[in-house]
């Protein structure tokens, strides 16, 4: 199976995000920061490439989307959150808030905050898929707040059983000590000794924030950070089997 981690940046460079998706075949992909909408995807369609674009691109047929937050756009409502796109169907799927709540009708440009919520989607082959979009703060080791958040991440993890392979903009690096709760994973982002998951794109600077985490139900056959500008995050991939 090939795994695709992408913090798409709300879909903003376009043409190229299209074309990364079309010219390339993954039966997972996790996404974070997923533009959506049920009553104005038409005019959302004009300002991002959106969930709706991003799923007919990948020509996966199952998805699993998760809100953070909503807001008015055109007379109708957008939201922002998780996407899971996959090649096998879903068995069961499950999202919380690790951070805030669900907040309705933000307006751009007002702080949303830390509401971040971490999806649990387990696959008809036995396989669970964990996506989070990170807690947030400037410095990648993070804080006390972080670390509450990601003891929080773990212990959900923890509950899991069987092959299991967790991918998220995590906003932190592996040595944060708010990584430690997540220690009893494989992170790939490590082990493969990846200097940097942004793309330049926005910042610079060389930060290893990306992460696709494994359980040893899963062999690693390979793993690769792309080089494609689609976002201010590089992609990640790892291709891997079940055991």
């Amino acid at each position: 199976m090939k795994i695709l981690q992408l913090n798409v940046w709300m879909g903003k460079v376009e043409g190229t995000l299209r074309r990364f998706f079309e010219n390339n075949d993954f039966d997972v992909i996790c996404m974070q920061e997923i533009f959506a909408s049920d009553n104005c995807a038409g005019h959302l369609s004009r300002l991002c490439f959106d969930r709706e674009q991003i799923q007919k691109a990948s020509r996966l047929p199952y998805a699993f989307f998760s809100p953070n937050w909503s807001s008015e756009i055109a007379g109708g409502i957008f939201e922002e959150g998780n996407l899971i796109l996959s090649r096998i169907p879903f068995a069961e799927t499950h999202s919380e808030f690790i951070s805030g709540e669900y907040k309705e009708k933000m307006i751009l440009g007002e702080v949303v905050g830390n509401n971040l919520n971490i999806q649990i989607a387990k696959l008809e082959n036995g396989l669970t898929v964990i996506n989070h979009h990170g807690f947030w703060r400037p410095n990648p080791i993070g804080d006390e707040e972080s670390v509450r958040a990601f003891t929080k991440v773990g212990n959900i993890v923890r509950q899991v059983t069987g092959p299991l392979v967790m991918c998220g903009d995590l906003n932190i690096i592996h040595d944060s000590p708010a990584m430690r709760p997540l220690d009893f994973l494989r992170d790939l982002t490590q082990e493969y000794d990846v200097e940097t998951t942004l793309s330049g794109l926005k910042f610079d600077g060389k930060v290893a924030c990306d992460h696709i985490l494994v359980n040893d139900g899963i062999d690693v056959q390979d793993f690769a950070v792309l080089p494609d500008l689609v976002s201010d995050h590089l992609a990640l991939t790892a291709e891997v089997e079940l055991h």
